[in-house]
């Protein structure tokens, strides 16, 4: 046995397989780089497409003659889909692996992509894009565990930043294509060009992405499946955090999926190119997520989580001016918050979910799309009803409920603390066992 000095920490990952934390990528590591691009071209296209048709809403709803709230639901069609199958597409993943399960997803994904400007009605477009959201499914849990495998604990934050990261750049650039193309051909080009996108993406994430050195197959056993699915959803830790996912999603969701209606109507009156070139502010969400490592280091998982949310609300209140510069400001600090928030909150779920991690992740994943798709949906009723006004309302209610949430964790931690120190590992020791 080697001295205690030099004996590496370990870990539980994949089923039940123990493995050392020093013998994962550091950033300093050769493989690190290539498995930070490739996860982040994934996310490139995962958000391109799951979002693809976002931008166009004002354009499918004049084309085929249906109000805001029936065309939203070819994004929040997609957005549902994927929150319900990313629980058992994760359970496979467990099975055949992370990188054959995000590659399958990406696949299928695409074909369907291709297949979506040819729906002949908005029946057919939500169907479609309820079956790419299905199979993007297999991504985004499956890239979260492959991370809590193949990298260090202290470089989790900072490595699924630059996962979301990608998210933020898939979800600028295909919104971007998609409106200049929109204004030069239509929707339906506008489709097929992130679909294109998509397949360049899908091509260079298979080159980059580095062999799994840790996964371990598990086998599908629904009881197990069932009994860790149970644990997680009794941490009360784990439960707080999807409700975060789900909340800030909400209101990012609600957000973008009318802020296309607005500008195109006046006092804007914009040209959907110039619309699409609005997500531009997507770049912010880049940079905060990748830097949400640093913040959570200085202020803590809680003080980073008040400082997005605050941002957030900030930025919803100055999106009610009629000027377009305060408005690019609301989206920009808007962006900012959101994607901060959920890399902070994603991060600490791969963290503190000790075994079971794929379905701890998918679990998230599930809350964070069903807050989308919800926020999509009641975005745009609420603008329906009350104009932008009524969208910032709810989404400045579900910003309350972020803050309620993080307020009621902080006093948590804080009766914890005053715990004495057998009661609190013996806390720990039941928590460890029941996950």
């Amino acid at each position: 046995m080697p001295p205690a000095s030099t004996k590496a920490s370990t870990t539980h990952v994949g089923a039940d397989a123990v493995i050392d934390a020093d013998s994962r990528l550091a950033p300093s590591a050769p493989g690190y780089r290539r498995m930070s691009f490739a996860l982040f071209v994934a996310g490139v296209a995962t958000f391109a497409l799951l979002y693809s048709t976002q931008a166009l809403l004002p354009l499918i709803s004049g084309d085929f003659g249906v109000s805001a709230s029936a065309a939203s639901w070819t994004v929040s069609a997609a957005t549902g889909a994927l929150a319900l199958f990313v629980l058992p597409l994760s359970a496979l993943s467990e099975r055949f692996g992370r990188a054959r399960m995000m590659t399958a997803s990406l696949v299928i994904a695409v074909v369907v992509g291709m297949l979506v400007p040819f729906a002949p009605s908005l029946e057919w477009l939500v169907a479609l894009r309820a079956v790419q959201g299905a199979a993007l499914a297999g991504l985004p849990a499956s890239a979260m565990a492959y991370l809590a495998e193949e990298v260090r604990p202290k470089a989790l934050v900072a490595a699924i930043g630059l996962f979301v990261a990608g998210n933020s750049i898939g979800g600028m650039s295909g919104r971007i294509v998609t409106g200049w193309v929109a204004q030069l051909w239509g929707w339906r080009a506008a489709l097929a060009a992130v679909g294109l996108m998509a397949v360049v993406c899908v091509v260079v994430f298979r080159l980059m992405l580095p062999k799994a050195r840790h996964f371990a197959p598990g086998s599908l056993n629904p009881r197990a499946l069932a009994k860790t699915v149970r644990g997680h959803l009794a941490d009360p830790l784990l439960m707080r955090l999807y409700a975060i996912g789900a909340l800030f999603m909400t209101v990012f969701g609600a957000v973008y999926t009318v802020i296309g209606y607005r500008l195109v109507e006046a006092p804007f009156s914009l040209p959907q190119g110039v619309v699409g070139s609005v997500f531009l502010v997507y770049l912010v969400g880049t940079v905060s997520s990748a830097a949400a490592g640093k913040l959570v280091a200085r202020t803590g998982r809680r003080g980073a989580l008040y400082l997005a949310v605050s941002t957030t609300a900030a930025g919803l209140l100055l999106s009610l001016s009629d000027a377009l510069a305060v408005v690019l400001l609301g989206l920009v600090l808007i962006t900012a918050g959101f994607f901060a928030g959920h890399a902070v909150a994603s991060s600490s779920v791969s963290r503190t979910a000790k075994t079971g991690r794929a379905q701890a992740s998918a679990l998230y994943q599930s809350a964070y799309y069903l807050g989308s798709s919800a926020g999509g949906t009641l975005g745009a009723i609420a603008f329906h009803a009350g104009g932008w006004a009524g969208t910032v309302l709810l989404g400045l209610v579900a910003v309350l409920g972020v803050v309620s949430i993080t307020l009621y964790g902080t006093r948590a931690a804080r009766v914890e603390r005053r715990r004495p120190v057998p009661a609190r590992r013996l806390a720990e020791t039941r928590r460890l066992a029941e996950s």
